[in-house]
């Protein structure tokens, strides 16, 4: 099918409130197609000048919307003509006041023009399809949006100035080129011809493989500075997790109660300390249960502890005898060399004793040290003290702090990418294994151009319906 006879491709157009719901100073509706400027010009009457139609584009119009002769706002309205606008085809934007009542009534009156409420992320999808954007750019705008931290805020702008489509791009047209001298080879089958250099042809093999391993590695990081560094809050029951997890968020986002057992399942919420996003999660108690879905909510948390970067244990200071097991079955799960391990030895406000403190932080990490553990950090503790929290916000900072990240550094953050990248690395794999055993030319041929479709596939170079609904299904409406 071709995308642009699609129900994202047509030739109608388009509108929506591009700022925020409820009551603001201003809004900004988006309208975009064909008759965009036109429609706009209809409805739109300017104090000074041309028509609307007539005056100079990309320059603000002051004027008023009126319905029936009765005036609905006083606005701002600007023009995009085709190619100058977002999303390469003739666009306007209104500027009206931020009542509820006003974007309704301007937007009804854009109904009775034939403008139709735009589809999530459709300005976007218009700008793909229009050549303005290739697809991972396009994915970049909602990246953007999304951004919550100074890290992914610049990841989402490189991404979105072409960064990672030109690497894509010339490893593409190297891999092509050659692809289709091996293609030529074919056709003159019959009189032993060899126009595709083989050494040429491993050479750039190493080189793009390399490249692409490269990028499939920097996926760990790009996923940590999108979606947060993910800090998993284990320990046994009543230990103090959903409090300390509500103190982290200044909210209370999990239940506290005495019953052992409360927490089944995991809460997950992020917080930005000192410019990274952390993603905590608070899981289920870890303790022996014959409860069916406690078990559940326990094999969930062997999972996110797995997952995660920093692994925050809760030892509960009131009970000493616990701390053995405790540490025993999170040095049975964590990975000693790719996981941060913080201990908190928590209530330590009822011990209300210096020495005793000190006792049970020698104690704790005796333990550690005997399951060849090294904490980070061993700390006493208390989830109700603000002080507490500082420094355990601080811990945390310090173990998951994400480098500088240059201004041109290429990451891959899109799940969707790293696939791709993955399926085009196998295909790249049999192509040299495919040389080592002195395959047919043929078969060469159809692995580079598998790797080629997969690279395509990031871009949009290589597309479908299914596909394009599902990427852009998830931006905002009006964008």
């Amino acid at each position: 099918m071709d995308i642009k006879q699609s129900r994202f491709g047509k030739e109608d157009t388009i509108c929506a409130v591009a700022t925020p719901g409820g009551s603001t100073a201003i809004s900004v509706i988006r309208v975009s197609g064909v008759n965009a400027i036109s429609i706009v010009n209809e409805i739109f009457t300017p104090y000074s000048g041309k028509s609307f139609q007539e005056g100079p584009s990309r320059m603000m119009r002051f004027g008023h919307i009126s319905k029936e002769n009765n005036l609905i706002d006083e606005v701002l309205v600007v023009s995009f003509p085709g190619k100058a606008s977002y999303t390469g085809e003739n666009s306007a934007e209104i500027f009206c006041h931020g009542s509820v009542f006003i974007r309704k009534e301007i937007m009804m009156i854009l109904f009775s023009k034939g403008v139709r409420q735009a589809m999530p992320g459709e300005f976007s999808m218009r700008a793909f399809l229009n050549g303005k954007v290739d697809l991972s750019q396009a994915e970049a705008v909602a990246d953007l949006i999304s951004s919550e931290t100074s890290a992914s805020h610049r990841v989402a702008i490189n991404q979105m100035k072409g960064g990672f489509s030109k690497e894509l791009s010339q490893m593409r047209s190297k891999l092509l080129n050659l692809v289709s001298l091996m293609e030529l080879e074919l056709d003159f089958s019959d009189e032993d011809v060899e126009f595709a250099d083989r050494d040429n042809l491993k050479t750039l093999l190493v080189e793009v493989r390399s490249h692409i391993e490269r990028l499939i590695d920097s996926f760990a990081l790009g996923n940590v500075i999108k979606n947060g560094v993910p800090v998993a809050i284990v320990g046994a029951t009543n230990t103090g997790k959903s409090t300390l997890l509500n103190s982290l968020l200044g909210e209370e986002r999990a239940i506290v109660s005495e019953i052992h057992g409360t927490t089944r399942d995991f809460i997950e919420d992020v917080v930005n300390i000192n410019g990274t996003a952390f993603r905590f999660i608070d899981t289920a108690g870890i303790r022996k249960t014959e409860e069916k879905i406690e078990i559940i909510g326990i094999e969930r948390t062997y999972e996110k502890i797995k997952r995660a970067n920093i692994v925050v244990l809760m030892l509960d200071s009131e009970r000493p005898d616990d701390f053995t097991e405790g540490v025993s079955k999170i040095a049975e799960i964590i990975s000693s060399s790719q996981q941060t391990l913080i201990i908190l030895i928590n209530k330590c406000d009822t011990v209300n004793d210096p020495e005793r403190e000190s006792e049970l932080l020698r104690e704790v990490n005796n333990i550690a040290e005997g399951k060849s553990l090294k904490p980070f950090a061993v700390l006493p503790f208390s989830a109700k003290s603000e002080n507490s929290v500082s420094v355990l916000k601080d811990k945390i900072s310090n173990a998951g702090e994400v480098s500088d990240i240059p201004s041109d550094a290429v990451l891959v953050t899109n799940l969707r990418h790293h696939q791709a990248l993955n399926l085009a690395l196998d295909a790249l794999v049999r192509v040299e294994e495919g040389m080592i055993a002195e395959a047919p030319t043929d078969l060469l041929a159809q692995d580079i151009r598998e790797t080629l479709f997969h690279l395509g596939e990031i871009v949009g170079e290589i597309n479908t319906e299914e596909i394009l609904g599902n990427i852009f299904s998830k931006f905002c409406i009006g964008k």
